[in-house]
């Protein structure tokens, strides 16, 4: 049976996540989620760093090019909120293409649009 990496820190994360959405509902736009998190994360004391830049590797090249993750947090996660009716995989390709491009191995998408729960997916970088 593998073990699942970093599996107190997405606890941690989906946690605070949960908070949010349980106090807000769905309905409002992404930034308002956003800085919603912020102050949960902060009141939980886990470490994080809001609309980080992070390098971009083509092969051995970094490119001029930065992505800006909505959350690092615990310097080890990159955390990618959404606030749609649901996850596609389109929002999943697009996270597994920035732990590629910034070598992050995992990676967890929240989306707080979703009707009746907080909706996120667990996303590991494989080789």
């Amino acid at each position: 049976m593998k073990k699942l990496i970093f599996k107190e820190e997405v606890y941690a994360i989906i946690g605070a996540s949960m908070e949010v959405y349980n106090e807000m509902g769905n309905g409002f736009l992404e930034a308002v989620y956003q800085e919603a998190l912020v102050l949960e994360l902060t009141e939980r004391a886990i470490p994080f760093q809001q609309q980080k830049l992070l390098p971009i590797f083509y092969k051995k090249y970094r490119l001029r090019k930065e992505y800006k993750a909505d959350f690092v947090v615990f310097d080890k996660i990159i955390v990618e909120i959404k606030a749609e009716k649901k996850l596609t995989t389109n929002d999943e390709a697009q996270l597994l293409n920035y732990l590629h491009a910034t070598k992050f191995q995992l990676g967890v998408l929240i989306n707080f649009g979703a009707e009746n729960n907080l909706e996120w997916k667990r996303m590991i970088l494989t080789k």
